[in-house]
């Protein structure tokens, strides 16, 4: 797993148009493809069979494939394709909820040509209600409770600051933390001495986003 650091926040940004969210899901999907191998390394729940990161990728490749040539700035319009180019493009379990992240994500976003922090953080909850409600019997210390509390951490931190990079870079400070907590929520990922493969492969989506 790649060391946590807490990135610089050098700008004030209020606000994501669909341009810049191009930027960033192209940024996301460039270090999940850096990284995705090392989430295959982790994969031991729900079978150990070493495709998590992978999965996590080929969805994510058919989300950006979705909006590649499209130049909108309206960000509804734009999470509604992601999220379409994920569902269509998902592979295996954790593909599919990373499907349903997207698509609570976009269904709050969608009304909207850019978006705050405050609406962020409000897509933020649905992503993550919509990715618990998509799984029959949710399982704690995996990919949603790292989704989860992403999305308290951007709750959180958007009714102090109206500033999107100081929302994100709390919000994926949280996400490391969480996927080190996996393995005291998840005995089969303690007894391997691994944390949850699909909340690594979030964070290193986000994280991505971030460094752009």
């Amino acid at each position: 797993m790649a060391d946590h650091k807490v990135f610089d926040i050098d700008s004030d940004v209020d606000s994501c148009g669909g341009k810049v969210l191009k930027r960033l899901l192209e940024a996301g999907l460039i270090w999940l493809d850096k990284n995705h191998q090392s989430v295959n390394a982790l994969n031991v729940f729900p079978v150990p069979d070493g495709d998590t990161g992978t999965n996590m990728l080929l969805t994510m490749r058919s989300a950006y494939n979705e909006i590649e040539d499209d130049d909108t700035d309206h960000v509804g319009k734009l999470a509604q394709k992601i999220a379409h180019g994920a569902l269509m493009g998902a592979r295996g379990n954790s593909g599919v909820i990373l499907s349903q992240i997207w698509r609570g994500f976009a269904r709050k976003i969608e009304p909207f040509s850019s978006f705050d922090a405050q609406q962020f953080a409000f897509a933020m909850r649905e992503a993550s209600d919509t990715a618990y409600k998509g799984v029959v019997k949710p399982v704690e210390g995996t990919i949603l409770t790292v989704a989860r509390q992403a999305a308290e951490a951007a709750e959180i931190a958007a009714q102090s600051t109206d500033n999107l990079n100081a929302v994100f870079e709390k919000m994926v400070h949280q996400c490391h933390e969480a996927v080190k907590e996996t393995p005291s929520l998840l005995k089969v990922l303690a007894d391997a001495g691994v944390v949850d493969a699909g909340g690594q492969g979030l964070v290193y989506l986000l994280e991505g986003m971030l460094r752009a």
